[in-house]
């Protein structure tokens, strides 16, 4: 810890302190215990589990999730004193569940219940201080259920507080609330060491001894001021409760110590989740760590006489908002309650409640702001359902029910989207024809049967079907039962069927009953242009980035015997280009021949009548953006032997008339221009080069296209096939081309 953290730490305990020193009184009255029992806690969730945990922003205390469960077993048990065993035995059941590290269930509750129990705490927060703000300020009106101990809940609490306005009070509250407002404003935000809170509740002080001296109708009565127990410092030992030991084998306090210790675990993983995604710096809290403090804390408070201890969402809030650094604020605050008792009871009894109110009315708008309101209903119905209800659960019930409910129904919305959404379909169309492929997800459930079911049993006869089983690392038995009596269906149905990825352990073998690889039945039928259409809707495949998946190894065991490419590319040597992943081809579908420029040779036209021979029905010359063979060419590069390239590129440059002033530019659209001219002469020296090919186009048997490839579009410009009708053009004599 620095000094410079210190001195943010030091005024955001402070504040802590004011705001949980009430809280404790009021969950000890809720929850039917000394009052000085709060207190006790208070002071251990600040010194002894902030000392221990690993979280900086948490704060631990009397929670008043736990005071009906508190209220219940006092009930229950007979004493405060039998509780205390409980409360022991649960501090050790705790520290167990840190050590076994049970601190793993907080990573699997979803962000969207989370943010709704933060937004809830905001809510509950101005709800409940409302009543105090205007000066109604009745007995246990801080128990943050819904149902409140003296009778009244949340709203009638509201509706009565109208009914008893106190001037003075809603003065202070609604100055204090302007002050917490615009205090950065102001000179004043820039002393570190006097936080708004700390301000106001002074102002709230000071005011009301003005109004007692001066303005004698707004003075605040007694009973709307803090108020501590005056304490006999001379007999501090009559203010502890002891543990009841003789209880210790009583079954009854063991199921209450598991149900803190379940209760309080629970809230406090919660809590310190929370509390994580409020922190300015995403720092994260060890949760099982936490786990371990949260027990030592409930050990100490059960033989000290004091009330379970959990995190509180409420005073970590306040923390952070405060702007603390690292844990010494929870310490500190804890070190203040303990002077409070001690010491501090006249000043801090000056203090009005509706000073508290406006710090913790404001805490609640920074928690509950309308824009995250607003961000989680842009969010789609799936994620702001469960937040809303999370919301209204919490404000309508308490804080672990409100989660839980909202736990209900986000795991709704989860089985919902499984259920309706197991798996990905689509129809793509190859060289073989139109392909039906169904991508089961990583885990599959019994859930996901009906609608795998009537997806498969929907597919026309005589489809080509692939289930790809390669992502699923659980498949349950019902939907591996479907899917076997799918092949009983498909072959009455004449559905070619092809279930690949699936695990040795599901005892299925994986059929293929045809193979994404060209043979020479498919390659025979295609036309030229139906291979120009393939190689466009490959490209399109790329650009989109929804490229299929290969399986190479069928591919590799079908072309192993042969090969029957479907057409063949002439393609610059640059990296950026391979025609296989820019077509999305596979294994055998194209024959590719690269050359620096694609520019054409004799060797070059004697591969193209191999091809031929081989079957293919296209060749396409492709040039591309950015080549280097036609920037070099512009540069009049000629050493060593590039001049054999780049040469034959110069023909192009001059068609261009690209003047002398332009040699050596970079300039993109020249570089296309002599790119695209370049390749048209690559094609006419094609035709003039070899008759045999002139006679493949002339006869339907092979066709001729020229192609411009944009790297960084991803996409393929191909021209308008060579037909006989367009000899001519490229028949006619050109500078520098074979004649």
């Amino acid at each position: 810890m620095t000094l410079n953290q210190l001195k943010h730490d030091l005024p955001a305990g402070i504040v802590v302190f004011l705001v949980a020193l009430p809280l404790c009184l009021g969950i000890a009255l809720a929850s039917g215990a000394p009052l000085f029992s709060g207190i006790i806690s208070g002071i251990i969730g600040g010194v002894v589990v902030g000392l221990l945990s690993g979280s900086h922003t948490s704060v631990s205390g009397p929670a008043a999730g736990l005071a009906a469960v508190v209220l219940a077993s006092i009930t229950k048990l007979g004493a405060f004193e039998v509780l205390l065993v409980a409360t022991l035995i649960a501090g050790f059941l705790q520290l167990a569940m840190g050590v076994f590290r049970a601190g793993f269930i907080a990573n699997y509750v979803p962000s969207n219940v989370i943010k709704g129990l933060l937004a809830a705490i905001g809510v509950l927060l101005i709800l409940k201080q409302i009543p105090h703000a205007i000066g109604y300020d009745p007995k246990a009106a801080d128990d943050f259920s819904f149902a409140q101990a003296n009778g009244e809940n949340t709203f009638s609490s509201i509706l009565n507080a109208f009914e008893f306005i106190t001037p003075g009070a809603v003065v202070i509250a609604a100055l204090s609330m302007l002050i917490l407002l615009y205090w950065d404003k102001t000179p004043l935000s820039k002393i570190k060491l006097l936080p708004a809170p700390l301000f106001v509740v002074a102002l709230g002080i000071l005011l009301n001894i003005l109004f007692g001296q001066y303005v004698p109708q707004l003075a605040i009565g007694q009973s709307h001021l803090v108020d501590i127990p005056p304490l006999d410092t001379a007999n501090l030992g009559s203010y502890l409760r002891l543990p009841d030991w003789q209880h210790f084998a009583n079954s009854d306090v063991w199921v209450v110590a598991v149900t803190i210790a379940i209760v309080a675990s629970l809230e406090t993983l919660l809590n310190v989740e929370a509390v994580d995604k409020l922190d300015p710096h995403k720092r994260e809290s060890p949760p099982n760590r936490e786990l371990v403090a949260q027990g030592v804390g409930n050990i100490f408070a059960g033989l000290l006489g004091g009330l379970p201890v959990t995190s509180v969402i409420v005073r970590s809030s306040v923390n952070i908002h405060s702007g603390n650094r690292t844990k010494a604020s929870a310490v500190f605050h804890g070190l203040l309650l303990l002077a409070s008792v001690l010491v501090l009871s006249p000043l801090l009894n000056l203090i009005p409640l509706s000073a508290l109110a406006a710090i913790l009315i404001m805490t609640g708008y920074k928690l509950a702001k309308v824009s995250l309101f607003r961000d989680m209903f842009g969010k789609g119905w799936s994620q702001f359902v469960p937040f809303a209800v999370t919301v209204a659960a919490i404000v309508m019930t308490d804080l672990l029910m409100g989660v839980l409910i909202g736990l209900g129904t986000s795991l709704f919305y989860l089985m919902r989207s499984n259920f309706r959404n197991p798996y990905s379909i689509e129809q793509y169309r190859l060289h073989i024809g139109d392909v039906i492929k169904m991508e089961l997800p990583n885990q599959v459930s019994f859930l996901n049967k009906a609608t795998i079911k009537t997806a498969l049993w929907d597919i026309p006869e005589g489809a080509k079907v692939l289930i790809d089983a390669s992502n699923a690392d659980f498949i349950d038995h019902d939907v591996l039962e479907t899917i076997q009596d799918y092949r009983v269906v498909a072959a009455e149905r004449k559905v070619q069927l092809n279930i690949v990825g699936l695990r040795d352990k599901y005892q299925l073998s994986d059929p293929i009953q045809f193979v994404t690889a060209l043979d020479k039945e498919t390659q025979t039928r295609l036309s030229p242009e139906d291979v120009l259409q393939l190689l466009r809707d490959g490209n399109e495949r790329f650009k989109a980035g929804r490229w299929i998946k290969k399986y190479y190894l069928h591919q590799a065991d079908a072309t192993a015997g042969g090969q029957h490419p479907m057409a063949v590319v002439v393609n610059c040597i640059d990296s950026r280009t391979s025609p296989e992943i820019i077509f999305d081809a596979g294994l055998g579908d194209l024959l590719t021949i690269r050359i620096a420029g694609n520019v054409i040779s004799k060797e070059i036209v004697g591969s193209l009548e191999i091809a031929h021979k081989l079957g293919a029905k296209l060749i396409v010359v492709k040039g591309h953006s950015s080549c280097g063979a036609i920037g070099l060419a512009l540069k009049n590069e000629h050493a060593h032997s590039i001049g054999a390239i780049t040469g034959k590129i110069q023909t192009a440059i001059r068609q261009c008339q690209c003047s002398v002033p332009h040699v050596g530019t970079t300039d993109k659209h020249l570089l296309e221009q002599v790119t695209r001219r370049n390749v048209e002469n690559s094609l006419a020296e094609i035709l003039q080069s070899s008759a045999y090919l002139r006679g493949c186009i002339e006869r339907g048997e092979m066709g001729l296209v020229g192609a411009y490839h944009d790297i960084a579009h991803r996409s393929v410009e191909f021209g308008e096939l060579v037909t006989p009708d367009s000899f001519d053009r490229y028949l006619a004599p050109r500078p520098g081309l074979a004649a």
